[in-house]
């Protein structure tokens, strides 16, 4: 995704000139159908954010090299300089690095450049001193992805969360029909079947939260050698890992050139699997809404059909599913593909990289349809509870299971011939009991239970979860 402001880019002309040409057009849904809802993520996933977050490392790092006294220091107004620089960049800045690539055709090396030309250091040499492109660009892309999860992702996770956790306070108690094989099945009630999801969501969410990002900082083949070559009796371990640890990062000192990337796949597994989840939930709902057990706030002016006037689709479900699909797809591929390398390096994980934006940005957008699909559910308390009591075969688990407690022999094979494949009425189930040899009280009980009362401790299972969450949210 491109950067805030810098929506669409003039194409050369034939006289190489950017205004002489036409104006570029969006081939992605992310930069084009999709862009206002995700103009956030332009400023961690852009070519502008990466460059940015590459300079700012280089920046930190001449800091810290600085503060080694091996070279003499820096003067009060460099330093002012390193400053300024760390704390804005602008477009003519990322057009000037971009300028300098076309020319050099290497990113890394031209963001060392302008910072070279911005700059303007008595000593030059100290900026990326005994580096290699990868000590930049892995420490850049943690950075950045763990921005991401912290300012955006997180966030979202939690708002649907929330409005999970509040659908299930009002829903607790709601009887529901539970469908196992599509068939009616013991009742449960929907806040128990929301509060499945949101335990699962938050489990995630608390290893999401406690993932840590690694960086390496060791040189063109991870030993350092460069950086011993010019000042041999420097502890440049102790140095990597404190100044990966001031990134906020876990250091990895045992790398090849390249970081590993196990982090960021372990990483893309926690959010694949969230992903999983939310697909889980929109398979649900659809159903839910198919089967009529949940219906959709209309908005006036929306159409559901271009010929049918009656049809309110679950269209944000569907949206999520399929964006979510591609999501998967995409974060299991990086994950897979990052974690493989020629020897010390190739450049196809630099090419593949360029994609995790793209991959975190289908989940995010799948998120918020979700979140919108949630914010148009709506029940009927009286028909569900009287769908659920059209079904009494579904008290057959419960007279056999009372029975067996009682005694009786073989109650199951008793119910199955009374129930399975036939039309069950209460009437006839009590027809049944009536004819077992069991004490009154015993029948009373029987014939007292109703399928929307027989949900078992369903709400004490969303006081469960919903306390989990409650107490993740305050800590």
């Amino acid at each position: 995704m491109d950067s805030p402001g810098r929506r669409s880019r003039p194409v050369p002309g034939n006289d190489g000139h950017p205004g002489g040409g036409r104006v570029f057009r969006e081939i992605s849904p992310l930069d084009g159908r999709y862009r206002p809802r995700l103009e956030a993520l332009s400023d961690v996933f852009s070519e502008f954010a990466l460059m940015r977050e590459r300079c700012r490392v280089e920046l930190a790092y001449l800091t810290a090299f600085d503060a080694t006294g091996l070279l003499p220091p820096l003067a009060d107004d460099e330093r002012a300089r390193i400053a300024a620089a760390g704390s804005s960049f602008s477009d003519a800045d990322f057009d000037r690095i971009k300028e300098i690539e076309t020319e050099i055709n290497h990113d890394v090396k031209a963001c060392e450049v302008f910072l070279r030309e911005r700059l303007d250091l008595a000593e030059p040499n100290r900026i990326h001193f005994g580096l290699t492109s990868d000590d930049v660009n892995n420490l850049a892309y943690s950075l950045l992805v763990r921005r991401y999860r912290d300012e955006i992702q997180l966030p979202k996770l939690r708002d649907l969360i929330g409005a999970l956790a509040g659908m299930i306070e009002a829903w607790k108690g709601v009887a529901f029909p539970a469908r196992t094989h599509g068939q009616a099945a013991s009742p449960t009630t929907l806040g128990k079947e929301l509060a499945v999801f949101l335990s699962r969501l938050l489990r995630q969410a608390k290893r999401l939260e406690a993932h840590r990002f690694r960086g390496k900082l060791n040189g063109a083949t991870g030993t350092y050698a460069a950086l011993v070559a010019a000042y041999p009796d420097h502890d440049w371990p102790a140095f990597a890992d404190g100044f990966v640890e001031g990134l906020g990062l876990e250091p990895n000192p045992c790398t090849t050139q390249i970081e590993d990337y196990d982090s960021l796949a372990e990483y893309f597994d926690i959010v694949s699997r969230i992903h999983a989840i939310v697909l889980d939930l929109d398979l649900d709902l659809w159903s839910y809404i198919s089967y009529g057990d949940l219906v959709q706030r209309t908005v006036s002016a929306e159409v559901g059909s271009s010929t049918m006037p009656h049809k309110v689709n679950p269209i944000r479900f569907e949206n999520s599913e399929g964006n979510l699909t591609i999501a998967n797809a995409l974060l299991r591929t990086l994950a897979d593909k990052l974690t493989h390398s020629r020897m010390q390096r190739d450049l196809s994980d630099s090419t593949v990289k360029r994609s995790i934006g793209t991959a975190l940005a289908y989940g995010h957008l799948a998120i918020g349809q979700t979140l919108d699909g949630l914010a148009r559910i709506d029940i009927d308390e009286a028909a569900l509870r009287a769908k659920v009591d059209a079904a009494p075969e579904v008290l057959a688990e419960a007279y056999q299971t009372v029975l067996r407690a009682e005694g009786v022999e073989n109650p199951y094979e008793v119910f199955r011939s009374a129930t399975r494949g036939k039309a069950v009425t209460l009437e006839s189930l009590h027809a049944w009991v009536d004819g077992l040899g069991v004490s009154d009280d015993v029948k009373a009980r029987l014939k007292a239970l109703r399928p929307s009362d027989y949900t078992g401790l369903a709400s004490q299972i969303c006081d469960r979860v919903l306390a989990d969450v409650y107490a993740w949210f305050s800590a």
